[in-house]
């Protein structure tokens, strides 16, 4: 689901909700204009929209003249203070959130100035409004950046803003103007802000000037103009919204897998430390042996990697993978890094030589990822003839059915009839599979050797 944050009602998502529409991608709004209450975690999530508003991002913005007269909305930029955005905070933690779990994050205006703030920037006010059609310049980064690679070097935008704001470090500054250098700009890799108005269509330039007159009479021509600006405008536009959408549906499983365990990194050891001694246990039915290099894959907080550590030895090589930072930060609070290298990767596309390790642990994984079966082949793909693959969970398949209140699903690609032929599919030969109510484990053999341990090419 892709959640939309709307400060006013004239401020839509616009071209921006079309190309989420046109790929298929659900969208919930929340209207905080309309008293919703900002969402309080990423769960759920693939994209985050915070749309543009009249409000200020900063927390204490300067005396202005006062606030505007009873039923006269505030200029863009302009507003009296933070007692008339009672959900800066909470947008400002829901970013935060989104940036911690690398959710994608598109901010238009006032969107943008937030998610300045949020990653450590500063908004600020300007040097007075810019209102009206006008020309950005792309910068050089521009060229390769995901949403922005075909946009022309110069393109007429519509500017309605009287705030700026200054970058954090490590920002890529993506579009300038010499007015306002900040246009346009990504955070990290999966985080842009916009501060012109590029979603706009006819409908929108009319919603803005009849939300906001005064503004609009500063910039003669606004509606006039119109017809012909968002004609040139129109392919750019919608170019950028349909690279943004095919980008959050490319990545949307691994989104909502990283936005939901991110959350949850903090506590899980202290939750689950009980589990520690039945992952020892499973690893030593591995049969690993001095030497050897094995994997953790989905390794979380890296309960099973002091075991396998002490499976193979000094001499061999451990290492845990997991999609989501915020575990392997856990892992390393947990000091599980001097048992094993930690890499932030995705397990079903692993960056790894065909026949690279001997060994793959992996608890709880394989019936959360999108194919299971591709992941057995990636699986497959990087352990040498003869090595292991040991699945487990600490809680039998029925047990963890119940607790979640629901029947066990025939489905289930854990279940033995559907993984002892995904395995041999897949180029493992299964030997043992034990659905206990403790304890859920399956162990496999590479093809092509039987426990032979020969080192990989």
């Amino acid at each position: 689901m892709i959640q939309v944050v709307e400060h006013v009602p004239q401020e839509r998502p616009y071209a921006i909700g079309a190309e989420l529409a046109a790929a298929g991608l659900p969208v919930r709004v929340c209207r905080v204009w309309a008293g919703d209450a900002v969402p309080r975690t990423t769960d759920g999530m693939v994209a985050l929209v915070v749309m543009g508003g009249p409000m200020s991002a900063y927390a204490e913005p300067p005396a202005r003249g006062g606030p505007p007269a009873p039923g006269e909305p505030p200029a863009h930029g302009l507003s009296p203070g933070p007692g008339d955005f009672p959900s800066r905070a909470d947008e400002l933690a829901l970013l935060r959130a989104a940036l911690e779990a690398e959710v994608p994050v598109l901010g238009v205006c006032l969107g943008a100035q937030l998610l300045a703030v949020a990653a450590g920037g500063v908004a600020r006010p300007g040097n007075g409004p810019q209102i009206g059609w006008g020309e950005v310049a792309m910068t050089e980064a521009a060229r390769d950046d995901p949403l922005f690679a075909a946009v022309p070097d110069r393109l007429r935008v519509l500017h309605w803003h009287g705030d700026t704001m200054d970058l954090p470090p490590g920002a890529t500054l993506l579009a300038s103007c010499d007015r306002y250098p900040v246009q346009a700009f990504r955070i990290g890799g999966s985080a842009w802000g916009v501060q012109f108005h590029l979603e706009v269509d006819g409908t929108a330039v009319a919603a803005f000037a009849g939300a906001f007159p005064e503004e609009a009479a500063t910039a003669p021509g606004l509606l006039e103009s119109a017809p012909a600006e968002l004609a040139a405008l129109a392919r750019h536009r919608d170019d950028v919204f349909e690279r943004f959408a095919a980008f959050v549906a490319g990545r949307a499983e691994r989104t909502a897998t990283r936005a939901f365990f991110t959350r949850r990194a903090a506590a899980w050891e202290e939750r689950f430390a009980d589990d520690n001694p039945r992952y020892a246990a499973a690893v030593r039915r591995m049969g690993l042996r001095p030497g050897q290099r094995v994997l953790d894959l989905g390794c979380g907080t890296g309960r099973a990697l002091p075991a396998l550590r002490a499976e193979v030895g000094a001499g061999g090589v451990v290492a845990g993978v997991d999609l989501t930072p915020a575990m392997l930060t856990a892992a390393v609070r947990e000091g599980r890094d001097r048992d094993g290298g930690l890499l932030a990767a995705d397990a079903c596309r692993l960056p790894l030589p065909s026949g690279a390790v001997h060994g793959v642990f992996s608890a709880g994984l394989l019936d959360h990822v999108p194919d299971p079966a591709a992941a057995l082949w990636e699986w497959a793909r990087v352990t040498a003839p003869g090595g292991v693959l040991l699945l487990f969970h600490p809680s039998g398949r029925a047990e963890r059915a119940a607790r979640h209140g629901r029947p066990l699903d025939p489905a289930d690609p854990l279940a033995e009839e559907n993984l002892r032929p995904a395995l041999r599919a897949a180029g493992w030969d299964p030997l043992r599979y034990e659905d206990a109510r403790h304890h859920f484990l399956a162990r496999a053999v590479r093809a092509g050797g039987r426990d032979s341990g020969r080192h990989p090419g």
